[in-house]
């Protein structure tokens, strides 16, 4: 009978200890997150700008912390197929301080993580 709700029941299941699991875990500011390329990890810090690259290559948003684009330290990197799994614009994170969970990337000189779902990214209460 309630069949229908154990893949939604599972999910919300995975998604909260994925969650838990990574509070546990060392908040790495984002001039660090290069430090911990190739690693899972939770990277916090005020988003400096939130820009969607419409004209780009899979239309990703990016949200750049640790500094201004472009000398920004750390971008979260949603790709333009998962942008409507988050139910709101992701432009309305800038200047909001949230927590990016995931495989700490290196592009270049800075540090990145590709963000697939909701689940990977908080809203933060750092002060």
């Amino acid at each position: 009978m309630y069949k229908h709700l154990l893949p939604l029941f599972a999910a919300t299941v995975l998604a909260t200890v994925a969650f838990d699991a990574a509070a546990d875990a060392e908040m790495i500011p984002p001039e660090n997150a290069a430090r911990f390329a190739g690693k899972d990890g939770m990277v916090c810090g005020k988003v400096e700008k939130a820009r969607y690259a419409e004209g780009s290559e899979g239309q990703p948003t990016f949200l750049h912390m640790g500094g201004m684009f472009p000398r920004h330290t750390f971008s979260a990197r949603i790709a333009g197929s998962n942008r409507s799994k988050f139910g709101f614009p992701l432009e309305t994170l800038e200047g909001k301080t949230v927590c990016v969970i995931g495989k700490i990337q290196r592009d270049a000189s800075r540090a990145e993580i590709e963000v697939a779902s909701p689940a990977n990214l908080k809203l933060a209460n750092i002060k």
